[in-house]
């Protein structure tokens, strides 16, 4: 191998981290506001309230709504995922070293985009919810009050709500005929068949789309933690800089040959943040995930 990164190298090695990070990097982009290509350290995701109608007399003057304007800002972060690639060492393996190294740069960043959107969820206020798993009767019952919790905060059921939980609820979910038979949930998206939504999958289920997700606060503990909310109550930023290589300027790869190791160091870079922008359009709830799967 050359001792200089050739254009077709750099382009072929960019081009892998774009589609590993645009599949199989970040599980929970798409159920956030994205803000791509931010000039500067902190982003912007304007928030107006609700407004009340009321009456006016005849030809008297209409009373203005008055609808509250909020900018919650996302602070931008710098993180970096990268490692060594020794060229004597690329001889001797039988491997992909580079997309190897291609995988691990966007996994790397594509979970630290995951735990920014985890922490803005779990900076939301309301009341939180008991998913009891105890039974099949409880599970399914505690479940249908954590979406009708979003329901009495007047959320959207748009097609734009999403959840989270760990593999374990999931598991007692799967106890629940509601939730698993073709008879209540139709042909598509059979849970028995598909398995456990999870990389860039979803399942539909009560109007929310649901991902299991291995990062959520205490997964396996007896307090686990997990979200449903409106894509619009989460925002995500992204920081503009050149050799993006993720697309909407969020990813940067760096190759560089360094003499003196006889190595590469192959480098990936991103700037982002989340922010929580509707408090009321989150909702959390706990369960013992540490509890055995029911039977009964």
């Amino acid at each position: 191998m050359s001792t200089s990164v050739s254009t077709a190298f750099v382009t072929a090695y960019t081009a892998d981290v774009k589609h590993v990070f645009q599949r199989e990097g970040s599980l929970l982009r798409p159920g956030v506001q994205m803000k791509n290509g931010v000039v500067g350290s902190s982003a912007v995701f304007q928030k107006i309230g609700s407004g009340t109608a009321t009456t006016k007399a005849r030809h008297g003057t209409i009373t203005p709504m008055n609808q509250t304007h909020t900018a919650p800002s996302a602070t931008l972060a710098d993180f970096y995922a990268g490692d060594w690639s020794d060229m004597l060492d690329e001889s001797k393996i039988t491997i992909d070293e580079r997309m190897a190294l291609a995988r691990g740069g966007a996994y790397a960043l594509g979970r630290k985009v995951d735990d920014q959107i985890i922490a803005a969820l779990n900076g939301t206020s309301q009341t939180q919810i008991a998913v009891t798993v105890t039974s099949y009767a409880t599970i399914q019952s505690t479940m249908l009050q954590w979406v009708e919790a979003l329901d009495a905060n007047d959320v959207p059921n748009d097609g734009m709500r999403y959840g989270l939980i760990t593999p374990r609820l999931w598991s007692q979910l799967m106890t629940v005929e509601e939730f698993q038979r073709a008879d209540f949930i139709g042909a598509n998206g059979l849970p028995l068949i598909e398995g456990a939504p999870i990389m860039q999958r979803w399942k539909l289920w009560n109007g929310v789309m649901w991902k299991v997700h291995n990062a959520l606060p205490n997964a396996a503990a007896a307090s686990a933690t997990g979200y449903i909310w409106h894509r619009d109550a989460v925002g995500y930023a992204t920081g503009a800089h050149a050799n993006n290589a993720a697309a909407n300027d969020m990813v940067a790869a760096d190759i560089t040959w360094h003499g003196d190791r006889a190595s590469w160091f192959v480098n990936h870079m991103m700037s982002g943040g989340a922010v929580l922008i509707d408090d009321t359009g989150v909702i959390e709830a706990l369960w013992d995930d540490s509890a055995a799967i029911v039977t009964s």
